[in-house]
């Protein structure tokens, strides 16, 4: 009897099992998805292909601070842009910059617009900036298929700096005030300096006086800022964007009758990428103006100063402050 009960009840929950899904079938049929509604669920989305590059840029610098930063900040603001860039840094001296962008090894570099006109077109001084820059663009185009973009307004050309208690004591403010006070004062530069036409032999022709009471033969580095600041001397030979000057607040003397060329910066590019990649005039052109003496002198002594920053780092930093990336 108990068999027979078993095998009566396994087949009554058989039954009642094929009753069961009998009556829920047409539920699952009515939730599968039809033809019209096939689009992937947020679940499993489709597979996107990324953004296409807005083209591939090679950019190059010469081999100090202020190159490598401006170089970064182009190469950070064309990627922006949606440009691949390729860096090719710290390339050397303005002649192997100039190879390399008339060969094509690299699109665009940082150049000023003295050392294009007296290094690389090797034609005489100008005195007035606009000039340059319409001398120099002219001739690069018509020489090597290269062009100059709008040049920046910072200024690195050879200076002279004091400290700012000194040049309050003597009244000292710009190149013509110190020719007349040179008798009292300590200068501190290169031993060449001298010597040379674009010396104190230049600048005595230029204003007159330039008769120090000493001259201390320093160099070009450090040491001659750690001795302006010990009151070793009471003037340096500086140029015009050092770390330094901004980094111990030093006072950099106006060259009121412009004796030294003056060197803007600007990005120079072939033509056949400019031609090919019209945007990049739009992306850099909007960089040029922010970048003063006061500025480039700022950001070079994070990198040159005690901070020892990157480069890269110190560039980021600057066009993210500016709005120019997020």
């Amino acid at each position: 009897m108990n068999t027979i009960f078993k095998n009566r009840r396994v087949i009554s929950l058989l039954l009642s099992a094929t009753l069961f899904l009998s009556a829920c079938a047409p539920a699952a049929v009515t939730s599968a998805p039809t033809a019209a509604n096939t689009s992937p669920t947020t679940a499993n989305p489709a597979p996107t292909n990324p953004p296409a590059s807005a083209g591939s840029i090679k950019i190059g610098s010469k081999d100090f601070t202020e190159e490598f930063i401006v170089a970064e900040m182009y190469a950070q603001l064309l990627e922006k842009a949606g440009f691949t860039v390729e860096r090719k840094l710290n390339l050397g001296g303005t002649p192997i910059a100039q190879t390399a962008i008339v060969n094509g090894d690299i699109d665009l570099y940082p150049e000023y617009t003295s050392t294009g006109l007296l290094t690389v077109l090797k034609m005489q001084p100008i005195q007035d900036p606009n000039q340059i820059f319409a001398v120099v663009k002219k001739g690069y185009e018509d020489q090597f298929k290269l062009t100059w973009l709008q040049s920046s307004p910072f200024n690195d050309t050879q200076a002279l700096a004091m400290t700012q208690a000194v040049s309050d004591q003597y009244g000292i403010k710009t190149y013509s005030d110190l020719s007349q006070k040179a008798s009292s004062l300590v200068l501190g530069g290169p031993a060449e300096f001298i010597d040379r036409e674009d010396g104190i032999k230049g600048l005595q022709k230029a204003y007159g006086g330039f008769q120090f009471k000493d001259i201390k033969q320093l160099g070009t580095g450090s040491l001659r800022y750690q001795a302006l600041l010990d009151k070793q001397v009471d003037v340096v030979v500086a140029f015009g964007t050092d770390g330094a000057i901004k980094g111990n607040n030093l006072v950099l003397l106006k060259d009121d009758k412009i004796f030294y060329p003056v060197y803007n910066v600007a990005p120079v590019v072939r033509q056949d990428t400019l031609l090919k990649y019209p945007k990049i005039a739009d992306v850099l052109n909007k960089l040029a103006p922010m970048l003063t003496d006061d500025v480039m002198s700022g950001l070079n002594w994070q990198v040159d100063g005690p901070d020892k920053k990157e480069p890269a780092a110190v560039a980021k930093a600057f066009l993210q402050q500016n709005g120019l990336l997020p």
